[in-house]
């Protein structure tokens, strides 16, 4: 295993295991008839809360994967980059938790959204350093991949990230609203926003049912049954 997929199994894990414990935060009522059907309904700050701050980490990890795959090596930095921001991801249970605590309250949803405003928006500076370091010089990126194409996606991709500040002061305003916002970039960032030309890919293989370049349908080559023997 290279030090770039030991890297990135390990914030595999991570991203995993907060995931997980987010939904630990949903209680099981103990009541019994309406009063069950009740007692769920009132469970909706946790609900809201789980399925955002899960959006948020998933599409974080569809991203992170994105960015690993562009990278031939890891360095030292690059590193310690990432293990800031898996810091972030393991502690984001707890603002969500919180957030949805105190979702009902006015004066204590206040305080709760702009400690989760401000996880979330230090959850995206990291990764914005990431992609910047990684950007900047090029040199952990592998040989096929264009760098400046790689460089011109950092406005792109960033523009998102110029939100999550105004959250914070929209915490103060509507903290429901403000969770709906943090709900509404992970969808923004769902999109592929570090799609870059890669020259070391190699290319789909030919259907052989397909013309090929003089308009003939290329020959179909038997499969074996077995790999070849040496």
């Amino acid at each position: 295993m290279s030090e770039t997929q030991r890297v990135e199994a390990f914030s595999d894990g991570v991203f995993a295991i907060a995931t997980t414990l987010l939904v630990l935060e949903i209680h099981v009522p103990s009541q019994h008839g309406h009063a069950l059907t009740r007692a769920l309904a009132d469970q909706w700050p946790s609900y809201a809360a789980y399925v955002v701050s899960f959006l948020v980490i998933g599409v974080m990890w569809v991203n992170h994967h994105a960015l690993f795959g562009y990278l031939a090596r890891v360095d030292r930095t690059l590193i310690f980059l990432n293990l800031l921001l898996l810091m972030v991801v393991a502690a984001l249970p707890w603002p969500t938790a919180l957030l949805a605590e105190h979702l009902r309250d006015p004066d204590d949803a206040r305080v709760a959204g702009v400690i989760y405003s401000t996880v979330m928006m230090v959850h995206a500076a990291l990764y914005v350093a990431i992609w910047w370091y990684v950007t900047s010089r090029g040199h952990l990126l592998r040989a096929g991949v264009d760098r400046a194409a790689a460089r011109a996606t950092r406005v792109r991709f960033n523009l998102g990230a110029l939100a999550y500040p105004a959250t914070v002061a929209l915490a103060l305003v509507s903290p429901a609203v403000m969770l709906a916002a943090h709900g509404l970039m992970a969808v923004y960032y769902a999109f592929n926003h570090l799609a870059l030309p890669d020259g070391d890919r190699p290319a789909a293989p030919a259907d052989p049912g397909q013309p090929g370049p003089s308009g003939q349908r290329q020959a179909e080559r038997p499969v074996s049954e077995s790999p070849p023997l040496p």
